[in-house]
């Protein structure tokens, strides 16, 4: 219990430390594209003091990061970033889960094998125990059913083994929830964009404004790409994740059953 606390605060300092960096960061670019685009448009009307032509003719330029800011909107940017550091953090918090250290130590196997041959039983027990491995609770389940039967060690076993998966498989299963939302969100910034270009081509008249038909075309493209750019690394990463947790929990089956067979003929009296 006191490792899953340490875990699940781990976890939550990979979520929340990332958040605020982005805070900080996305309020900082936000003052120096503000500021930056202050400078160039009071360097062109000091240029260009008297000159209508000039005045008529210069606009302020552009660099490539306020284009994608304007492009997309501080929504969208909250939007994507935080699921990105989110998917990060679960990726994670995924692979150290997934180690096999973590579900199916050797030096437990080791250690506790020794204890089966040297018929030190409660010392197993007492490795099994401290041991906070997906192993190290299925064996400890099953020694404590023991004393009743074998069958009834091996549906404990069964029980705590489902009990873990489950847990593994409920961690796991927010990166697919994150591959899934990633391009609805895309999608759904496609039609927004599309719709703000719509509209300028219907309120322009016969010369619609290229600067917002422009803007409403690239937050449609932009939205699209990076909802893609997340949900490929994040169904990529389920899916490899989820086929070595697979065998890593196959592997904790065979070998629990492996140590615990010894045991096959304890209580056949029941």
């Amino acid at each position: 219990m006191l490792h899953q606390q340490r875990f699940n605060r781990a976890g939550l300092r990979f979520v929340v430390f990332p958040l605020l960096i982005f805070a900080i960061a996305f309020c900082t670019v936000s003052v120096t594209t503000s500021s930056n685009g202050s400078v160039v448009v009071a360097q062109e009307d000091a240029a260009a003091p008297g000159g209508d032509d000039a005045s008529s003719t210069t606009r302020p330029s552009r660099t490539v990061l306020g284009w994608l800011l304007n492009a997309l909107g501080p929504i969208y940017i909250i939007v994507f970033l935080s699921l990105s550091f989110i998917l990060v953090a679960l990726f994670i918090m995924n692979i150290l889960s997934a180690r096999r250290d973590a579900v199916c130590p050797q030096h437990l196997i080791e250690g506790f094998e020794a204890h089966l041959d040297e018929k030190q039983y409660q010392e197993a027990y007492e490795l099994a125990k401290a041991d906070e491995s997906f192993l190290g609770n299925v064996l400890s389940s099953g020694l404590a059913k023991l004393s009743s039967s074998y069958k009834h060690a091996i549906e404990a076993m069964q029980e705590v083994g489902d009990e873990e998966n489950m847990k593994l498989e409920h961690r796991l299963s927010y990166l697919a929830l994150i591959g899934t939302l990633s391009p609805m969100i895309g999608l759904f910034g496609t039609v927004h964009g599309m719709i703000n270009a719509f509209y300028a081509i219907a309120t322009g008249g016969g010369t619609p404004d290229p600067n917002l038909l422009a803007d409403g075309i690239s937050k449609a493209l932009l939205t699209t790409l990076i909802g893609l750019m997340i949900a490929i690394p994040a169904i990529a990463g389920f899916n490899i994740l989820r086929n070595r947790i697979q065998l890593l929990v196959l592997e904790v089956g065979s070998t629990s059953e492996n140590l615990m067979g010894r045991f096959e003929k304890v209580g056949k009296k029941d």
